[in-house]
């Protein structure tokens, strides 16, 4: 990480600033500028840690603020101590100390004996722009918070970004959930991150969540959430286009001469726009793209030079294909609407499961018409297995949302995302 200090600016200032109200100083707003208010919110974090309190994060202030990033710590065991005895210490509960270490017999304890301590804190934060490097890391702290889970890469990205799944539950009953085909889309990445960690916060802690029984999902369903498929569009949008990037010339020239891909960019790094890609009827989306003057590269529409060109698209497929999903959610934004048709080939029982979708979450069932129409994953996924298939456009407003949207799209969208896995 970079040294910060006074001046800088970025998602890493962000994400720190986010973390010191978390753990109780006043870095001021959550903005990603590092101002006196950072400054002095550091200032004090530092001598409370005993770290040289000049106020900037260096190696060492980083090397203490990583391992509260990550949600947890490593204890050896010290003669005298209990488990009743670290999780107080660590300001955390007797549970998650226990959920994190399967097997532990809390009565044998072994001088020396290595452990995983949680800390009383989420992990994952809802106030941040939320990048491929802080899904990466909130990935490797829930699997050490929730070893029981399954973490695993289904393939890459162009610029070789990991496309990870988590995968909840042990039951017949498949479903997959995806984010982030667009880029200036990410806020649908930490909606299915923060889901991920709700449900297994509340699975070890033996609570339902909005009245589901979620033990009974966990041992009936097999819930496949793939957060981010877009890595290096994301990262494009957020920390901006970096001169050593392979395609910066180019991105460029794709993005009409301009360095500024925060408000436009919803493609990969090659410009394609990945829910374009699929091969349904991807032939009349690039007839219609070719009708509104779209005849390569850029920031939007553009399909790509065949079907799944883009090694993103192709782990999708390969990743469903090697699946037996009963039915896939791809999530989107914006419009508050579910999209649930593809030529007519969802089978009956669709509709009936997007009206539960609907009252569960005040979106409006709709077909979609124009270039949209085509060559998206739900559609790929309702042509290829006539199951259920759902495009879910969350929030209102022009893209990017703004992360003061998430609470609001959490809440309409966390029934739907237990719903899906029982239908």
């Amino acid at each position: 990480m970079r040294v910060l200090r006074v001046g800088s600016r970025g998602t890493d200032v962000m994400e720190i600033q986010s973390l010191l109200k978390k753990i109780g100083y006043n870095p001021g707003p959550i903005d990603g500028i590092y101002g006196q208010q950072t400054k002095n919110a550091v200032t004090q974090f530092q001598r409370d840690n005993g770290l040289d309190a000049d106020g900037i994060i260096g190696p060492q202030t980083y090397k203490v603020l990583d391992i509260l990033l990550r949600g947890y710590d490593t204890y050896y065991i010290q003669p005298g101590d209990t488990l009743w005895k670290i999780s107080r210490d660590y300001f955390t509960t007797l549970n998650r100390v226990i959920a994190a270490n399967p097997g532990i017999n809390p009565f044998q304890l072994q001088i020396g004996q290595r452990i995983v301590v949680p800390y009383g804190i989420d992990i994952v934060d809802t106030d941040i722009d939320y990048t491929y490097e802080i899904m990466e890391r909130d990935i490797q702290g829930l699997k050490a918070r929730y070893p029981f889970i399954e973490v695993g890469v289904a393939g890459e990205s162009v610029l070789g970004k990991k496309l990870y799944y988590i995968k909840l539950g042990n039951g017949p009953n498949q479903v997959f959930y995806n984010a982030s085909h667009h880029a200036l889309e990410w806020i649908t990445t930490p909606v299915l991150m923060k889901f991920t960690e709700n449900f297994l916060k509340s699975y070890t802690n033996g609570k339902e969540i909005r009245g589901y029984d979620l033990e009974q999902i966990w041992n009936n369903s097999s819930i496949y959430i793939m957060p981010m498929v877009n890595p290096d569009g994301v990262d494009l949008v957020l920390n901006g286009l970096s001169t050593d990037n392979p395609y910066y010339n180019e991105l460029i020239n794709w993005n009409n001469g301009s360095t500024d891909f925060s408000r436009v960019w919803q493609s990969n790094i090659r410009g394609v726009d990945l829910n374009h890609n699929y091969p349904a009827r991807w032939e009349e989306s690039r007839r219609r793209a070719l009708e509104l003057g779209i005849t390569g590269p850029g920031p939007t529409r553009y399909g790509g030079p065949f079907p799944l060109s883009e090694p993103e698209t192709e782990t999708v497929t390969e990743f469903v294909k090697n699946h037996n999903f009963r039915l896939v959610l791809a999530y989107h934004t914006q419009g508050e609407v579910i999209f649930w048709q593809f030529e007519d080939l969802q089978p009956p029982v669709a509709r009936t499961i997007g009206e539960m979708f609907e009252r569960a979450s005040g979106y409006r069932l709709a077909e979609i018409t124009g270039i949209g129409a085509y060559a998206g994953m739900k559609d790929w996924f309702i042509q290829e297995y006539r199951r259920p298939g759902y495009t879910i456009e969350a929030g209102l407003g022009r893209n990017p949302l703004p992360i003061s949207q998430f609470d609001k799209i959490y809440n309409d969208n966390e029934e739907i995302l237990l719903l899906a896995s029982i239908v």
